[in-house]
C-alpha cells in the first residue's frame, strides 16, 4: 500500500547558510521530503555550507540553489532554521530581507525557530505579530514590534514558530501540517497579547554543553583514539578471520 504523500507538488526554500543548527534544518527536511515536497537549500554561497551543534561546528549540507538565482514566486513555502551563527549572517543580507519579505506580503506560509526570527525582525514584518523563538532574542523581538511567547508552537496566520531544538518534534510536525494548509489564514494567532516575561537565567543544557566541551586539541586526540581503536578492532578481526577460513 502506497503511503500518502501530503505535500506531493509543494516546493518548499530553506533559507540557509553556515552557522545553521544542523537538527533544524536536516531533521524538518527529512520530514518534508518523505511528505512528497520538493525542497531546495537556498544560499548565500554555492557548495556545501557548514552546520553546528550550538557551538560546535558539525556536519555540511550541499546548498541546491543561489538565493540570487531564485525568485519567491518558484516557492510554496519557506522554511529558516536556526543557529547562533546562520541568521546573523542572513539578516545582513540585503538579498535575504526582501525574500522573506516577499514571502510575507504574498501570505505564503512561513516557519522558523531558534534564532531564526532574528531575519523576520530585520526583514521589517516582526510589528504587530506573535511568535516565539530562541529565549535569548526574545527582548529583541519585542524591541521590534513583536509579541513574544515562551511556547512549544506558536502560529500567527501564515507563520508558525517553535524555540529550538527541545521542541523540535512539535515544530515539525506543526511545519508539515502548516505547510500544506490553504489558505493558510485559516491558522489564527493567539489570543494573547502580552508578551512572556524575560527568562531569569539561560537554560541549562547550553552553559551544560559549553563547559563539558572539551578543548580542540583534547578532541583531536580523543577522535584519533577512537578511530584508532576502531582500526585495531576490524585488523584483529580480520586476522582471526584469516587463521580460521
Amino acid at each position: 500500500m502506497t503511503r500518502p504523500r501530503p505535500l506531493q507538488g509543494r516546493r518548499v526554500a530553506v533559507l540557509a547558510t553556515d552557522g545553521f543548527e544542523l537538527v533544524e534544518l536536516t531533521v524538518p527536511v527529512a520530514a518534508l521530503r518523505a511528505a512528497g515536497a520538493t525542497v531546495h537549500i537556498v544560499s548565500l554561497r554555492a557548495g556545501r555550507i557548514r552546520g553546528m551543534n550550538l557551538h560546535e561546528p558539525a556536519a555540511r549540507v550541499r546548498v541546491d540553489r543561489l538565493l540570487g538565482d531564485v525568485t519567491p514566486e518558484e516557492y510554496d513555502a519557506l522554511l529558516i532554521p536556526g543557529g547562533f551563527i546562520n541568521p546573523d549572517l542572513l539578516r545582513q543580507s540585503e538579498a535575504a530581507r526582501l525574500f522573506v519579505r516577499a514571502f510575507d506580503e504574498t501570505r505564503k506560509p512561513i516557519a522558523t525557530l531558534c534564532h531564526g526570527p532574528w531575519l523576520l525582525a530585520s526583514a521589517g514584518v516582526t510589528p504587530g505579530r506573535v511568535l516565539t523563538s530562541w529565549p535569548g532574542i526574545r527582548d529583541d523581538l519585542v524591541h521590534a514590534g513583536a509579541t513574544w511567547l515562551d511556547e512549544d508552537v506558536v502560529y500567527d496566520g501564515n507563520w508558525v514558530s517553535s524555540r529550538g531544538p527541545q521542541d523540535l518534534t512539535a515544530f515539525t510536525r506543526a511545519t508539515l501540517t502548516h505547510f500544506g494548509d490553504a489558505p493558510t489564514e485559516l491558522r489564527a494567532r493567539s489570543a494573547l497579547t502580552l508578551s512572556a516575561p524575560q527568562r531569569s537565567e539561560p537554560p541549562a543544557a547550553a552553559i551544560s554543553a559549553m563547559k563539558w566541551t572539551p578543548l580542540p586539541a583534547l578532541r583531536g586526540a580523543l577522535e584519533l583514539g577512537v578511530l584508532s581503536a576502531a582500526a585495531w578492532t576490524l585488523l584483529r578481526n580480520v586476522g582471526k578471520e584469516a587463521r580460521h577460513p
